[in-house]
């Protein structure tokens, strides 16, 4: 196994870890986590990719996405209350620098345009769903 191979198994492994926390703890986003490391796991091992793709961490929170389908609301609020709370520190921690609080402002901005608009949003299971069905 390669140096760079190793490098993405150790970083697909931390990613996990720290998605695995971020999907319990609620300012902790799971999605970009979980998203690093299905990257990683692409890149370093098909046995681990596999593995990953097969998960419950990866169906509930990444799947869909991936496959272009979208993201349920829950899961859009989720991500950008937590966006929302980071950014929102950074912010309040360079009051004494302007360009970097236009800077985050702007980040800011497109990522709730992003997942407002650019993300399609899905049904949630069982929704829409009547109770004779």
């Amino acid at each position: 196994m390669s140096v760079k191979k190793i490098v993405y198994v150790v970083i697909g492994c931390v990613g996990v870890g720290l998605g695995a926390a971020g999907a319990v703890v609620p300012l902790l986003p799971a999605f970009p986590f979980l998203l690093l490391a299905a990257y990683c796991f692409a890149r370093s091992s098909e046995r681990l990719h596999n593995w990953f793709t097969g998960t419950g961490l990866y169906k509930n929170n990444l799947e869909s996405y991936i496959q272009g389908r979208g993201m349920t609301v829950a899961t859009k609020i989720r991500i950008m209350i937590t966006v929302t709370a980071l950014m929102s520190f950074g912010f309040f921690m360079m009051r004494n620098v302007p360009v970097g609080r236009t800077v985050l402002a702007c980040v800011w901005a497109f990522h709730i345009i992003y997942f407002i608009w650019g993300v399609k949003t899905l049904k949630a299971e069982g929704e829409g769903q009547t109770a004779a069905q």
